[in-house]
């Protein structure tokens, strides 16, 4: 016996998408429906061919992320449109709360805007955070402001490929199944 989110796995890489959007909601219909267990498929099955259009499906049933700016939902939406798994918003991890993070490949994106990191102490505790989280393993990047409005496709191409660099430094050092 296949579970439900797998068999949904599967077929995501061969349906249209109005078809999987039916599939998924005939197995809310027969409470066979858990959004746990698909998250937790898809944090194990990145590269199946099925995920991407799994992931945007299940955009229907997942709560809106918290954000506590214009610039971290504009992030979000730009993520969304590139088609990669949706990130954990204000996640709290070694005690540092990080704007956008990949719990299953420890991946952190800080955005930043000069307003709010524009003072000395800013700056080094920054520089504190980012060493604290490498040490514990999270590799952490930062993206402008400015930069994510100044040229959003670069920005979110870029991350897309960190990404999966990391996945592959995680699958090849054996840590994570993905």
């Amino acid at each position: 016996m296949t579970a439900v989110p797998r068999v949904a796995l599967d077929l995501a890489a061969t349906l249209r998408p109005g078809s999987l959007r039916r599939t998924l909601e005939r197995a809310e219909e027969l409470r066979l429906f858990d959004l746990r267990d698909f998250e937790d498929l898809l944090s194990r099955t990145a590269g199946h061919p099925g995920a991407g259009r799994l992931s945007r499906a299940l955009e229907l049933y997942r709560p809106a992320p918290f954000t506590r700016s214009g610039l971290e939902r504009r992030f979000l939406e730009l993520v969304a449109k590139a088609g990669l798994l949706r990130p954990a918003t204000g996640f709290c991890e070694e005690g540092y709360e990080l704007d956008v993070y990949w719990p299953e490949v420890r991946f952190a994106v800080e955005l930043d805007v000069y307003e709010t990191h524009g003072s000395h102490q800013a700056f080094e505790s920054d520089r504190r955070r980012q060493e604290d989280l490498k040490l514990a393993g999270i590799e952490m990047i930062r993206v402008t402001g400015h930069r994510l409005g100044r040229e959003p496709r670069q920005v979110i191409g870029r991350v897309a490929r960190l990404l999966e660099q990391r996945r592959e430094q995680l699958r090849t050092q054996g840590a994570v199944e993905l």
